[in-house]
């Protein structure tokens, strides 16, 4: 299939032109405009009943995908996440992992398998989750694309060159990595300085980090809502 990006980063619209019987699944809500001779179905995300609930309480995606398929003269399917914000390309090779936080995936080529991988217990600390999603292409390469609130950027990772991220900007990383989690050191730090805990990334590899925070949104907005008594 052949991708095209508007109107990034801040709002992008994503558009997959589609050979004649191709196939691309697609998170619900995420569609936003198609050609006519496009056909859609609704079925389980992948790897069948368990998988699903684990990925739909735990990946933050939902339990279930639309498979668009092109007709006889292809088509086009163009979609968006639901904040504002980036929507980029991971080219997966059969075997390779590639990890998203998650609400990060949007779509994926028909071949891509996404699951749930637990974090072990340092993610307890994270606010990034118990579980990262997982995805692998399962015979052939294949292609994912994942959203990020605000803008998005890759950042290199070496055995020399190690990289720390707040917790609430990870997008994704390659399997190539690896990661602790850490506090910022001091109590002042801590409780006033509006940081937390880091994802220290070590090996080799690529990270993707978002400009904007969910979290850090939401905190500035409480506030402002209406309380049970108003």
């Amino acid at each position: 299939m052949e991708i095209d990006y508007e109107f990034g980063p801040a709002f992008t619209l994503m558009t997959a032109n589609l050979s004649p019987g191709e196939k691309i699944k697609v998170e619900p809500g995420a569609m936003v405009s198609q050609s006519h001779d496009i056909t859609m179905e609704t079925g389980f995300a992948s790897g069948g009943l368990f998988k699903n609930i684990m990925r739909s309480a735990f990946g933050g995606e939902s339990f279930f995908v639309n498979t668009y398929t092109a007709g006889a003269s292809g088509g086009w399917v163009s979609m968006a996440p639901s904040a504002p914000g980036d929507i980029e390309t991971f080219d997966l090779t059969p075997g390779q992992a590639f990890f998203m936080q998650g609400g990060s995936f949007m779509a994926s080529s028909i071949n891509v398998d996404v699951s749930t991988k637990f974090q072990g217990a340092k993610s307890l600390f994270s606010r990034e989750g118990v579980f990262f999603l997982r995805a692998e292409a399962l015979d052939v390469p294949g292609k994912v694309f994942y959203t990020s609130y605000g803008a998005m950027k890759e950042i290199q990772v070496t055995p020399d060159k190690p990289v720390k991220v707040d917790n609430g900007h990870v997008v994704a990383f390659t399997d190539g990595l690896q990661y602790n989690v850490s506090k910022i050191k001091g109590l002042g730090s801590f409780l006033f300085g509006g940081e937390g805990f880091t994802l220290d990334f070590h090996g080799s590899g690529s990270v993707w980090i978002q400009t904007r925070n969910v979290q850090a949104l939401a905190s500035q907005l409480i506030p402002f809502l209406p309380t049970g008594s108003q």
